[in-house]
Parts: structure tokens; C-alpha cells; sequence
């Protein structure tokens, strides 16, 4: 098999090329021995099987990321065939600089110009058949997001691997430092690039949203709000997911568990395929609906050009995090559910940076949690009060957020490795809707398929926890834990019913209330309370009155800041654990919350206990 490797810096579109090239035959995980995605496909082409590897997005060969180390040891051990070097055509210099430390290396090569329509947006005329004469090798310009140009492209990586070709030159080496070499470099592409691009226009006039949307105040606000309407655009999108999948434990339920129990299947049987099957196919098709949702929307944000302002606007902030301006969206995101959250964390430059955005995005208090603790906080608090829970809510999600970064950040994002955001803002420009699409159906396929795989395997060890046969609650295995590890559970200020209560916010925060209802009033089985959370509602009325009268204000109030920092919920988990491919740091973030909840609700109660 003849293997072609992807190289670029990022934003360059390689993951574009790899997508369009390899499509459903991909393979996502991790390098060996280290936590960098690696990205392996195949396509066929006249017979044939080629492989291609999408390297690391870095911005040259020579640094210390692991990106970069990566990128440079595969290069130089001869594991590719052919390296196709990436470049931003609209902005052609700065992006020459990875071919430059590429040049060295004399590996057979080919070098695409990605973004020719933008180039050609802004006026600029790219001569390529001059900087192939003096590069030696081919140069296809290119657009990635249109389809028509990749037989041309396999085509070429087909004669080029029969009939390799090599840079005919390279930057003079030079032993005086660093800064000489990489002025060297500079001077290489300056020769290489001379006379190779012609535009119209030498000044850029700077439009007049650009200059609001780049204000230090104003244009924060403008970055947030379009953001927000993104996000109201993916859940407008979603809707028809979840209106179909919502329909499936309706629909599925009844007959499902009728034909079972007529066939004298046992009741445990009955439950799995009547029950947890049909949730867990909606809660898979919800969550592949929401993947396609945030992928077109801010798949139509990034490639415009906007999300690049977003991200200058609060780089300086978020750096205090060790994180980048790019950030900002999924953190927003996180408001509204934490599975797009995860989702929008594909706009960081690495792996680390990744990571640690989905850990602290997992600060954030989704928009489920917020239907429950009104709820919740109602039965035991005035309105005003009540106000002040949301407050204490939101000011402890900032200080979360800067715990999570300063724990997770020392080994995701070292200090040494931190540097500030150098970026050169690309034009606006149109979006190409087919592109947009493709990819959002293909991101959200493959969570759909991968999500139904995990998302099982936690639902049903939840409901070995929650089953019972008769749906006493008092027979299930929940039951018996939660009473025997009562006298611990007490001094983390949360009895057996709330505490189960606790533990079901780490599966679904909409079903809190329904295993509430479960415990304390004895209304429907634990298991019903549960998996259709959202489909049957609570008592609330009910519900107050008992708890009102069985547990104090101090492990109501104890219960909701627990409620609200644990674990998402299993789809947010399945996701971080997708969108990351690291079963161990999606467990070690999974384990610091619910270890951080137990720590909060220990301490609301103690000092609530005082005052209350």
C-alpha cells in the first residue's frame, strides 16, 4: 500500500483533504505513547489502495510540542511514500514556512496551494508554474472544500509515487543560532515567492465590522452574541433529531415489552430491550443531532472567517486558563449543553489544548441543570434566595474553571510549551454550504455509531444499580449501597435519597427529579425514573412537600451545588471520551468531578449548617 502523508500547518486544511479523500474508511486514535490524535485512512484509486495519514497540525519541524516531535519523526523515518505539504494560498508567505523546514529533509513531496478561492476573493494571482520551477516539484492550486478538484489530486499522487520528485533546494544551513537559521528560512521564501504573486490591491482596508467586530469591549460583546446565535442555529437544526428520537421510547416501549412478556422472557430481559434499548437510541440519535447541528454552525463561523476574531477577542483572557482565545466557543457552547461543548473543541491546535478545553468545559453548568435546580431550590428557598443559588452557581463555575485548568493544565498544557496566539486574521469570505454539510453528517455519523456502543455499556451498568424486579426501590442494588455507605455519604451532607439522587445527575441531569420522586415519594420504579426521565415528568408538588419535611434546608442546598459540578452526563462522558480517543484522561477528569462534587456538597453543607 502506498502511503501519503498530510502536512501542514493548522488551518491549513488538511483535515479537509484527509475527509474528502478518505471519507467513512478513517481510523481515530492516539499515537503510541503519546495523547496526539493520529489520524489513519485509505482511499482506491484505479485499482489501487492508498494510505494517508493526516499528520499533526504544527507550524514547523524544529519545535518541542509534541506535535511537532511527531510530525518530525515520521517524516524523517521514511513511514511516508509521498508528503503533501498544505499552504494557505491567500496568504502565501507565512504559510511557506513549514515547507521551508520541510525542505531539508529532500523527501519526495508535492505542494498543494489550499485556498485558491480565497486568493482569488482578495485579487491575488498566483503564478504556480514559476514557484514549480523553482521548488522542482508539483504545485496543484486547490480548493478543498469543492470536490471537483480531488481526481486531479489522486491523480497526481498517483504519478508521483511511480515518479517521485524532490525539492531541487532548501534554505542555506547556518551556525550562528537560531535567529540565523530562521532568517535564513525568510529569506529562502522570499527568493522562492518572489514575483510569484500578483494582487490588485497592496493595502487591505480593514471593513467596518471588522473594525467593531475587533473593538476590546464592543467587540467582545459582538463575538459572544454571534456565537450565542450559532448555538441557537445548531439546536434549531437538532430539533428534528430530537423530535424523532424522542418518539422511539414512546413507540418502542409498549410493543417491545408485550411481545417480550409474551414470549415469558424474563422481567430483567424485558426491561433491557423495552427500556434502556430504545433510550439509548435516543439518546445516541440526540447526540449525533446536536454533532450535526454545532458542525454546521460553526463549521459556517470558522471557514467565513469569524471565528478567528472570536478567538483574538479573548485569547488574553482564556490564556489565563492555559488555554487559547479559540476556546471561547466551546465554553459558550457548554451553556447550552456540554455536549457540544466537547464537540466545539475541535478548533484547537492540539491535542492538549483539547483536552484540557473539554475538562474545563465540563465546569460549565449546562442548560439541563438549570431546569432542575429552580426546581429544586424552590421547594426549600424564597425566589430571592433562590436568585442567590444561581449567583453562588455561576461565581463557583469560574473558580472550577481555574481549578481544573491549574491541576489538568500542568501536564496538558505545561507553562514551556504555552506561548501567545500569533495569527494573521483571514479575509472574510463565502462558505461553501456542500463542504459544511458533508462534514457535519460525517462527524456526526461516526458519533452516532460510537455513541451507541458506550452509551449502552453505561446505561446498562446503571440499570444493574436501579433494577428491581417488582420496581421496589427498596430491592435495588442502588438501594442497598446507597443505605450502607449512608453514615459516609452524611458527612459529604447528603442522605441515601439524595444522594441517589447524585449519582442518577451523572447519567442525566433531567433525570434528578424523577429518582427524587422515586425515593422519597415511591411514585414509579427507579429504573422508570431514570430512562424516562424525559419523557414522563414528576410530581414536583408532591415531591416538595415530602422533602420539605424529611431533609433540611442545608442538604437541599448541599444537593444542588453537588447536582450541578458532577458529571455531566453519560452523553457528555461518551462524547469527551470520543472527541479525546483517551479512555484514561476521560476517567481522570470523570473521577476529579465527582471527587470535586462529594468536596463541594461536604462544604456547602458544613457551613450551611451554621447559618441555617
Amino acid at each position: 500500500m502506498n502511503r501519503i502523508a498530510l502536512l501542514g500547518q493548522p488551518n491549513s486544511g488538511k483535515s479537509t483533504v484527509y475527509n474528502a479523500l478518505t471519507g467513512s474508511h478513517q481510523h481515530v486514535g492516539n499515537w503510541p505513547g503519546k495523547t496526539v490524535e493520529k489520524n489513519d485512512g485509505y482511499y482506491t484509486y484505479n485499482g489501487k489502495k492508498y494510505a494517508v495519514t493526516d499528520l499533526p497540525g504544527s507550524y514547523g519541524l524544529t519545535g518541542n510540542s509534541d506535535e511537532e516531535i511527531i510530525t518530525a519523526d515520521y517524516i524523517r523515518q521514511d513511514n511516508a511514500d509521498l508528503v503533501c505539504v498544505l499552504v494557505d494560498a491567500s496568504q502565501l508567505e507565512r504559510s511557506m514556512f513549514m515547507l521551508a523546514e520541510f525542505a531539508a529533509l529532500k523527501k519526495p513531496s508535492v505542494l498543494l496551494l489550499n485556498m485558491m478561492d480565497v486568493a482569488k476573493q482578495q485579487n491575488k494571482q498566483i503564478n504556480h508554474k514559476v514557484l514549480e520551477k523553482r521548488l522542482g516539484i508539483p504545485v496543484l492550486p486547490f480548493v478543498a472544500a469543492d470536490q471537483k478538484g480531488y481526481d486531479k489530486l489522486k491523480k497526481l499522487f498517483s504519478s508521483e509515487l511511480e515518479k517521485p520528485h524532490k525539492l531541487a533546494n532548501a534554505p542555506a544551513s547556518s551556525e550562528n543560532g537560531v535567529m540565523a537559521e530562521c532568517d535564513a528560512k525568510y529569506r529562502w521564501i522570499s527568493e522562492t515567492l518572489k514575483d510569484v504573486t500578483k494582487t490588485s490591491s497592496e493595502k487591505y482596508e480593514i471593513s467596518k465590522f471588522d473594525k467593531a467586530a475587533l473593538h476590546p469591549v464592543g467587540g467582545k460583546l459582538i463575538a459572544i452574541g454571534v456565537v450565542l446565535l450559532a448555538f441557537l442555529a445548531a439546536m434549531v437544526i437538532m430539533a428534528p433529531f430530537m423530535a424523532v428520537g424522542s418518539m422511539l421510547p414512546g413507540l418502542l416501549n409498549q410493543p417491545i415489552h408485550d411481545l417480550l412478556t409474551g414470549w415469558n422472557v424474563h422481567s430483567w430481559l424485558v426491561s433491557i430491550f423495552s427500556l434502556i434499548l430504545p433510550n439509548v437510541l435516543y439518546f445516541s440519535l440526540s447526540m449525533a443531532g446536536f454533532v450535526f447541528g454545532v458542525n454546521i454552525a460553526f463549521g459556517f463561523l470558522e471557514e467565513i472567517g469569524f471565528l478567528a476574531r472570536a478567538a483574538y477577542q479573548f485569547d488574553g483572557i482564556l490564556s489565563k486558563l492555559g488555554l487559547q482565545g479559540k476556546a471561547i466557543c466551546p465554553v459558550l457552547m457548554g451553556f447550552g449543553c456540554t455536549i457540544g461543548g466537547a464537540c466545539g473543541t475541535r478548533v484547537m491546535d492540539n491535542w492538549g489544548q483539547r483536552m484540557l478545553a473539554m475538562a474545563v468545559v465540563w465546569a460549565v453548568p449546562c442548560g439541563a441543570i438549570w431546569s432542575v435546580i429552580p426546581v429544586i431550590s424552590g421547594m426549600f428557598f424564597s425566589p430571592a434566595e433562590t436568585a442567590c443559588i444561581c449567583l453562588g452557581i455561576l461565581l463557583y463555575m469560574a473558580v472550577m474553571m481555574f481549578i481544573v485548568s491549574k491541576i489538568f493544565g500542568k501536564v496538558l498544557a505545561p507553562k514551556e510549551t504555552r506561548s501567545g496566539m500569533i495569527m494573521e486574521l483571514p479575509p472574510y469570505h463565502k462558505a461553501h454550504w456542500k463542504h459544511i454539510i458533508k462534514e457535519a453528517f460525517l462527524k456526526s455519523w461516526d458519533i452516532f455509531k460510537r455513541a451507541l456502543v458506550t452509551v449502552t455499556l453505561v446505561s446498562l451498568l446503571f440499570w444493574v444499580f436501579s433494577f428491581s424486579s417488582n420496581g421496589d426501590i427498596t430491592k435495588s442494588l442502588l438501594y442497598r449501597v446507597g443505605t450502607f455507605i449512608e453514615p459516609v455519604t452524611r458527612f459529604f451532607g447528603m442522605g441515601w435519597q439524595t444522594f441517589m439522587g447524585f449519582l442518577s445527575s451523572a447519567f442525566a441531569k433531567e433525570a434528578v427529579l424523577g429518582v427524587l420522586n422515586a425515593a422519597f415519594v415511591g411514585q414509579n420504579s427507579l429504573v422508570d425514573a431514570t430512562f424516562n426521565a424525559k419523557t414522563a415528568a414528576a410530581d414536583t408538588t408532591m415531591l416538595g412537600s415530602v422533602m420539605a419535611q424529611t431533609i433540611s434546608k442545608a442538604e437541599a442546598l448541599a444537593f444542588i451545588f453537588a447536582c450541578t459540578f458532577n458529571v455531566p452526563c453519560v452523553m457528555a462522558l461518551s462524547t469527551t471520551y470520543r472527541e479525546s480517543h483517551s479512555l484514561k484522561w476521560t476517567a481522570r477528569v470523570a473521577g476529579f468531578y465527582i471527587g470535586g462534587a462529594l468536596l463541594l456538597s461536604c462544604v456547602v453543607y458544613h457551613i450551611a449548617v451554621l447559618f441555617m
